[in-house]
């Protein structure tokens, strides 16, 4: 692909998949409160967005605008790099380079920078607290986090996510490293801040880095925080599931299927688990993943041996 080609292809990709998610969160709300009907489910995420869109715009005293406005653009774009990263079928990919696995880590890790500057660049104390509690939970979660990650590349002898891919053929890395898959669902949560990860943005800090913010800002915020979600669970199904791997049906559509089914688990967490405390979740990513991690990367190296 051009690059014109690589913006527009991985732009519609983010907006369609950001669309489907905010259905199956809406879908999942319903069946969880027992609420009206499924009938007007595709239109709920469109409704909101049409909401957001009319409401006026806020602002603090004294704000840091540039970085205010920088920081939803810096997340929709770690997002959109991320995904770029990711090939969507065999002959489908925008940049899938000889260490693809490594552009995705940095990116992501990257995401705890822009949630930061979101909360600190309002000059108010809740979003500021927002910042603050993204930072310990992204440096509590980042070394599991890039251990589960690495680790996928070991049987593949690579750092290309198209070549971890293909290494998966006969088993799938799931199931060679069973220990993977939800040290890095924990830790993503960690980093899409969503579900009983959701710390920056949180209700009892009257929302976080999104306290002072109302209407496109909110909604651009929002966006950009589904399609980090997106490029998670995609890297999920690739490092995991043998992303487009699979029998009779296209590539690009088994993608599609992992990315949803890792996509929905994750959206699930968050309407059956309660928040976690901050002290928790740096004890939790500490103490306990962080071990786990490197189990999983002593194992598959001997495996792999």
């Amino acid at each position: 692909m051009n690059a014109l080609a690589s913006v527009v292809f991985v732009a519609l990709v983010l907006l369609v998949a950001t669309y489907l998610v905010a259905v199956i969160d809406a879908t999942i709300m319903i069946r969880v409160s027992r609420g009206r009907g499924y009938t007007g489910v595709w239109m709920d995420p469109i409704a909101r967005a049409a909401r957001l869109m009319m409401q006026r715009g806020s602002r603090t005293e004294r704000p840091d605008l540039q970085v205010w406005f920088l920081a939803p653009a810096l997340l929709a774009g770690l997002g959109a790099v991320a995904l770029a990263s990711i090939p969507v079928a065999a002959a489908v990919h925008v940049a899938d380079n000889g260490a693809g696995i490594v552009l995705f880590g940095a990116a992501m890790l990257q995401v705890m920078v822009a949630v930061f500057l979101h909360g600190w660049a309002a000059n108010s104390v809740f979003p500021m607290l927002g910042a603050f509690r993204m930072a310990a939970a992204g440096m509590s979660m980042s070394i599991p986090f890039s251990l589960a990650l690495i680790t996928t590349a070991l049987p593949a002898e690579s750092l290309s996510v198209g070549a971890i891919i293909v290494s998966q053929e006969g088993l799938w890395n799931v199931v060679r490293q069973p220990l993977g898959l939800p040290v890095y669902l924990i830790t993503a949560l960690a980093f899409s801040f969503w579900g009983p990860m959701q710390l920056p943005d949180a209700a009892d800090l009257a929302g976080g880095t999104t306290a002072e913010i109302s209407g496109v800002a909110l909604l651009v915020w929002r966006v950009a925080r589904i399609g980090v979600l997106v490029a998670l669970s995609a890297m999920g199904a690739a490092a995991f599931l043998g992303g487009y791997l699979g029998p009779v049906l296209p590539g690009w559509l088994w993608m599609m299927v992992k990315t949803a089914g890792l996509a929905t688990v994750m959206v699930w967490s968050g309407h059956h688990f309660a928040r976690m405390r901050i002290e928790s979740v740096v004890f939790l990513g500490w103490t306990l993943l962080l071990p786990i991690a490197l189990v999983d990367v002593f194992l598959s190296g001997a495996l792999t041996l």
